[in-house]
């Protein structure tokens, strides 16, 4: 049973995580031969606030215009 996980900064349109998802398993059963319904696809949100890069987080770094 393959198992993919995103993890993606907060703040998509929930119609571009679906997209994502279908995507992701068509990508997997395409390449694997994989069942379709043995497939699974995690997306995790993460808060900006909780994600950094360089010693700053992404909220940070959009409250500067950067």
């Amino acid at each position: 049973m393959p198992l993919v996980e995103v993890t993606l900064s907060e703040g998509r349109e929930p119609a571009a995580i679906r997209a994502l998802i279908h995507e992701v398993h068509a990508a997997v059963e395409r390449s694997l031969g994989a069942p379709a319904q043995s497939i699974r696809v995690i997306v995790r949100e993460v808060p900006r606030t909780h994600w950094a890069a360089g010693d700053e987080t992404l909220a940070e770094r959009d409250s500067r215009g950067g």
